[in-house]
């Protein structure tokens, strides 16, 4: 017979987080605590929710049970960085052997190779570093876009009652608001 703290339920548990250090703490301890990184959901951008909806929207406490709402999969600082890192050390890379690679094959010295090497692997870091600045300004605007809306919404999904306890316990813990559970919404 089936306890009751193993029930199975079909809930999440939503919660509005004001900043984004009390959001990354409950995600942290979320994970921590046997979660997975797919029960957890954020808001999608401004764009994505206002092409899905057809119209804007007021704030994002007004979207925590909107089943039609856009979300996007979690994203972890690390992920973030180590997409900057890729974004810096590829141009560096393929610039700095592809231009070795150049006066190598056409009878230059290796002293040559190695010159071109960092002048070309410094402007591929140069590149890089443009394109790692893009990718870090874009994930700090679609969260300061949703601050400026009133919040970060943040969806755990609970497989049972445990994990629903779990789930609302650690959120408002980590500070946040109007912490629920409601359906989860169809696919």
């Amino acid at each position: 017979m089936t306890g009751q703290r193993h029930q199975i339920t079909d809930t999440e548990a939503v919660a509005l987080f004001h900043d984004v250090k009390s959001l990354q703490a409950a995600i942290d301890e979320l994970l921590t605590s046997g979660f997975d990184r797919e029960d957890l959901s954020v808001l999608a951008s401004e764009k994505a929710i206002e092409d899905t909806l057809g119209h804007s929207y007021g704030s994002t406490r007004d979207l925590e049970d909107n089943p039609n709402v856009p979300r996007a999969a979690y994203v972890a600082p690390e992920s973030i960085g180590v997409a900057e890192g890729a974004c810096v050390g590829t141009p560096l890379y393929l610039s700095a052997t592809i231009g070795s690679l150049v006066v190598l094959a056409s009878g230059g010295t290796l002293l040559g190779g190695v010159a071109i090497a960092a002048i070309a692997g410094g402007a591929g870091a140069t590149v890089g570093a443009a394109l790692a600045g893009i990718v870090g300004h874009e994930h700090a605007k679609h969260l300061n876009e949703h601050l400026d809306r009133g919040g970060l919404l943040l969806w755990v999904r609970t497989r049972d009652v445990e994990a629903e306890t779990k789930a609302l316990d650690v959120l408002r813990r980590h500070s946040g608001q109007d912490v629920h559970l409601h359906p989860v919404p169809s696919a």
